[in-house]
C-alpha cells in the first residue's frame, strides 16, 4: 500500500502540500509574528512590509498571523464533521443494506430526501436555527454529509451481502455482528475512504462559505472564509487582502481533492495494475 501510494506522483504532490498545513495549523499559536487580535489604528490596510509580510486589515491586524490562525477552525470543522457524516452514514448504511425491510426503506428515503437539497441550503436553515461556532458547524456539516456516506456504505453493502464468503459465513452459523464486522466492513471501507477525502474539502468549501456569509466562525477568530468576506469592502484599497486568503483556501481544496482522486487510483483494484 505505501509503495503504491509512492509511485503515485499526485499523491506524493497533493501530500507535499498538505503535509506542512497540517504541521502549521498543529503549531500555529507558537510562529505567528503578532497577535491575530491586536488592533492597530496606525497600520490600517497597509501593504507589505517587513513587520507586517502579508500586510494588514482594515483593523490594522496582522494578514499572516490571522491566516496561519484561520487554518484550524477550517480543518477542525472539516475533519470533525466528516468524522460525523462517516459514521452516521456508515452504521445507517450498512445496517439498511444488511437487514433490508422496513429500515431500507426509511433510511434511504430520508437519504433521498436531503439529497435532493443543496449542502449550503440545508446548511443555512439549521445554521440559522442553531446558530453559528464550530461545535455547531461540526454537527451541522456532519448531518448534510451524512447521506453521501450510507448510499455509498448501503449499495456497497448490497453487493458484499451477495459474495459467496458471507453465505458460507451465514450457514455457518456466523452471528450478524460477526458478518458485519469481519466480512462486509473490510470490504467496503476502500470507496468510503476515497469520500472521506472528497467530503473533507467539501467541508472546507462549505464552511468558508457559511464563514463569508458571517454565519460560520465567530469573530474575532479568523477563518479564511471569514477574511474573505471581510476583505470585499477593501478590495480597492487593499487587493491582496482577499487574494492571501483566497489562494490558501484554494490551494488546499485542491491538494486534497487531489489525493482523493490518487487514492481512487490506489484502492481501485480495476485501476491499479500493479
Amino acid at each position: 500500500m505505501l509503495k503504491r501510494c509512492l509511485k503515485n506522483k499526485t499523491f506524493v504532490l497533493s501530500f507535499a502540500v498538505l503535509f506542512p498545513i497540517l504541521i502549521i495549523a498543529a503549531i500555529g499559536p507558537w510562529i505567528i509574528p503578532h497577535d491575530p487580535l491586536e488592533l492597530n489604528p496606525n497600520q490600517v490596510l497597509s501593504p507589505s512590509s517587513a513587520a507586517y509580510p502579508l500586510g494588514t486589515d482594515e483593523f490594522g491586524r496582522d494578514i499572516l498571523s490571522r491566516l496561519i490562525l484561520g487554518i484550524r477552525p477550517s480543518l477542525a470543522v472539516a475533519l470533525g464533521s466528516t468524522l460525523l457524516a462517516f459514521m452516521l452514514g456508515l452504521a445507517f448504511g450498512i445496517v439498511s443494506g444488511y437487514f433490508r425491510g422496513f429500515m431500507e426503506k426509511l433510511v434511504m428515503r430520508g437519504v433521498d430526501i436531503l439529497l435532493c437539497f443543496p449542502p449550503i441550503l440545508l446548511a443555512l436553515m439549521v445554521v440559522g436555527m442553531w446558530g453559528a461556532g464550530v461545535a455547531n458547524l461540526m454537527v451541522i456539516i456532519g448531518i448534510v454529509y451524512a447521506p453521501h456516506f450510507a448510499r455509498i456504505a448501503y449499495s456497497s453493502t448490497l453487493q458484499i451481502k451477495r459474495q459467496e464468503f458471507v453465505e458460507s459465513e451465514l450457514s455457518l452459523g456466523a452471528s450478524h455482528a460477526r458478518i458485519i464486522t469481519g466480512c462486509i466492513l473490510p470490504n467496503i471501507l476502500p470507496p468510503l475512504i476515497i469520500q472521506i477525502s472528497l467530503t473533507i474539502a467539501a467541508a472546507i468549501l462549505l464552511e468558508s462559505g457559511l464563514s463569508f456569509l458571517g454565519l460560520g466562525v465567530i469573530p474575532p477568530e479568523p477563518s479564511w472564509g471569514q477574511m474573505i468576506g471581510q476583505s470585499r469592502g477593501y478590495i480597492t484599497l487593499n487587493p491582496m487582502y482577499a487574494v492571501w486568503p483566497s489562494l490558501c483556501l484554494g490551494v488546499t481544496i485542491l491538494a486534497i481533492n487531489l489525493m482523493g482522486d490518487s487514492l481512487r487510483d490506489i484502492l481501485d483494484p480495476k485501476l491499479n495494475r500493479s
